[in-house]
């Protein structure tokens, strides 16, 4: 065999080379009772790939929690400005066949990775990006915001290590039910196997894509050093930063009091990539909301005589109120909109954990319920790993906040019935209701432990953290289930992801957020801190300990929530992408005007370069903003850690 590596795009061997050569990825599912459709699974996709490719090696454990503990970074970063984070899969399978493509190319490597083994590896890098971090910018971050103070570093690698732990062990019934037996469709699992096979079956597209996402990502980097890093480098430079330049622009042009209103210009082209991924009705309705808030609703307040202050951090303590009402509602009223699946997933609970009934094989097939099972991730597993996150956040609770055990059971068993809902929700409709997860949490433990905000918090941190980690690991497992990967390795890849990712992700919260002055401000407006830190005030103080003027704003900001999904499922087809989103418009009230601006622009960008070039939108758009994101998030969290390294490493050993 000649040692000249073969062509960019090529199979690691003939072998994988033709499992995938004419495979068809069956998006349409199979059909028949639970035994026939595992049995068509097992013959059809597992057999000829999964039972004899590589997958679960130390290549792709090593990468895909290397890359997922980087790319959480980005999750971190974005979701402190933004509120939110994007899935690291897709960004991850493109980046590790660039990379180790790269390093076949260079002889330093021998073969090529199977497409089951970068699938392994972008699973772990979801645990490790997606699973560990989720409740640090919202949860973790409101209990710095109400408490005035953080908590150690031990402290928060236990308490997202156990929640982690709870999360992926709790995705273990629900693979079988809703992946093999009701054949649940989960989008983005769909468009990961379809990604994954594409680079591996047309290797010159898939390698362009990933050029394009690393040349952003590098440009970005450096347009966030020009920003934000020249200083760190030698203090001379400072003069010649962008943000310099901003600031002379905001105060020459805007003036103190538009600038006061957040009305001004800001340089991070992350949200305009953002945006560009986000699409056109979310990010017009944030835009809708940055001007009803900051250029509407402020000036009115200020022209009454009501002091709403200067700054983010003053305005916005007023402003949220509205728009957390807003996203609550809509919340709470897109989750019960959704009721059938809710009764469905109830109704499915003791199928959860039946086992199916053996029937003989159809005649010409050898493969027995034996086999079948074999390579499932063994029930025993999903027991085993609920005890110990139970205990771990029994433990958790009452040494941080003295929280009642039972209470941390009610928690647990509340989580597991709220991650089966939020597992079909986002099987159903690719959309995972975590804010709604929360909400109904801190309503819940409102009434079993009033005005205990701190627990409040962590009990619904408990349930969204948990559900909203199963429900993502869940579509990673539908990519493998597609490819015909073995369930119990990927389940092995999922699980090794949150070590690394757990302390990574504190560390890089850590180094952002060493103290409650950051977090509010124009840096970090920490938009879901906001929000969750309201509602446990709201019913830790009760409404009546607030000013007349935020009722109100709670009162028009929920009709709003209400009424806007309400017009959207009404209305006729033609009308529906004119109605904004109430979670567009709510988040606006919660982070800087610019910010909506600068989403609008991202969206407006995508939008035009989809209908002029629709087929460069699909292979570039998607890479380009990932890239941008990644760069401009990495280089930041990069700058906090030279300034913050000292103090992060005291905290951390105590010092």
């Amino acid at each position: 065999m000649s040692s000249t590596p073969p062509p960019l795009g090529y199979a690691v061997s003939d072998a994988a080379h033709d499992a995938y050569a004419n495979y068809r990825i069956p998006v349409e599912g199979f059909q028949g009772t639970p035994e026939e459709v595992d049995r068509q699974w097992f013959e059809q996709c597992y057999r000829g790939r999964g039972d004899t490719l590589a997958q679960l090696t130390p290549r792709a454990l090593i990468m895909g929690t290397l890359l997922g503990a980087v790319l959480s970074t980005t999750n971190i970063y974005i979701g402190l400005k933004a509120g939110w984070g994007f899935g690291v899969s897709i960004t991850a399978c493109i980046l590790s066949y660039a990379i180790w493509t790269t390093i076949y190319r260079l002889g330093l490597a021998r073969t090529q990775m199977t497409i089951l083994e970068n699938n392994c590896m972008q699973t772990a890098a979801s645990a490790a990006g997606y699973s560990t971090g989720g409740t640090l910018i919202s949860a973790f971050a409101a209990y710095v915001l109400l408490n005035n103070q953080t908590l150690s570093i031990p402290i928060l690698m236990g308490w997202v290590f156990f929640l982690a732990v709870l999360g992926v062990t709790m995705a273990v019934p629900m693979k079988r039910q809703m992946i093999n037996a009701e054949q649940l469709r989960f989008p983005s699992g769909v468009a990961a196997a379809e990604t994954l096979k594409a680079l591996h079956s047309t290797g010159g597209q898939g390698l362009r894509s990933a050029i394009a996402l690393g040349i952003a990502g590098v440009l970005a980097a450096a347009s966030k050093l020009w920003t934000e890093g020249l200083e760190i480098i030698h203090h001379s430079l400072g003069r010649f930063q962008l943000d310099k330049v901003t600031g002379w622009i905001n105060e020459h042009w805007f003036g103190p009091t538009l600038v006061g209103r957040t009305v001004q210009i800001s340089w991070e082209p992350m949200f305009i990539a953002a945006g560009a991924i986000t699409g056109m009705r979310v990010c017009a309705s944030m835009l809708v909301g940055s001007i009803t808030c900051w250029m509407i609703y402020v000036p009115i307040l200020e022209y009454n005589k009501i002091d709403v202050g200067q700054g983010f951090r003053s305005v916005v303590q007023w402003t949220l109120w509205a728009g957390t009402a807003c996203m609550v509602t809509s919340g709470l009223l897109s989750f019960g909109l959704q009721w059938r699946s809710i009764v469905r997933a109830l109704s499915g609970v003791t199928r959860l954990f039946s086992a199916a009934r053996p029937q003989p094989p159809p005649a010409g097939s050898t493969v027995s319920r034996a086999d079948m099972d074999a390579i499932e991730t063994p029930m025993s597993w999903f027991v085993l790993g609920q005890v110990v996150g139970l205990l771990g956040l029994m433990y958790m609770g009452h040494i941080t906040f003295q929280m009642p055990i039972w209470q941390t059971i009610v928690a647990v068993l509340l989580s597991f019935a709220l991650a089966l809902v939020a597992c079909r929700v986002t099987g159903e409709t690719d959309t995972t209701p975590i804010g709604a997860m929360g909400k109904i949490t801190q309503l819940t433990f409102g009434g079993l432990a009033p005005g205990n905000m701190n627990v409040n918090l962590m009990a619904a941190n408990i349930t969204a953290g948990s559900a909203g980690s199963s429900a993502a690991l869940l579509t990673d497992l539908k990519s493998g289930y597609l490819l015909g990967a073995h369930p119990r390795k990927q389940f092995l890849a999922q699980f090794s992801g949150i070590f690394l990712g757990t302390i990574v992700t504190v560390l890089c919260f850590s180094a952002l957020v060493p103290d409650a002055s950051v977090l509010g401000g124009n840096q970090f407006p920490a938009p879901a801190a906001q929000t969750w830190k309201a509602v446990a005030e709201a019913l830790g103080k009760g409404l009546s300990s607030l000013h007349p003027i935020k009722l109100w704003g709670i009162a028009i900001g929920g009709a709003v929530g209400l009424v806007l999904p309400i017009l959207s499922m009404l209305a006729p087809p033609k009308l529906k992408p004119w109605i904004p989103s109430a979670a567009g418009v709510g988040l606006a009230w919660v982070f800087q005007w610019y910010y909506g601006v600068l989403f609008f622009i991202g969206a407006l960008i995508g939008w035009f370069f989809e209908k002029r070039h629709p087929k460069l939108s699909q292979d570039y758009t998607f890479p380009v903003a990932s890239g941008v994101i990644a760069g401009e998030s990495i280089m930041g969290v990069g700058l906090a850690l030279i300034q913050a390294g000292p103090a992060l490493v005291r905290r951390a050993f105590g010092g």
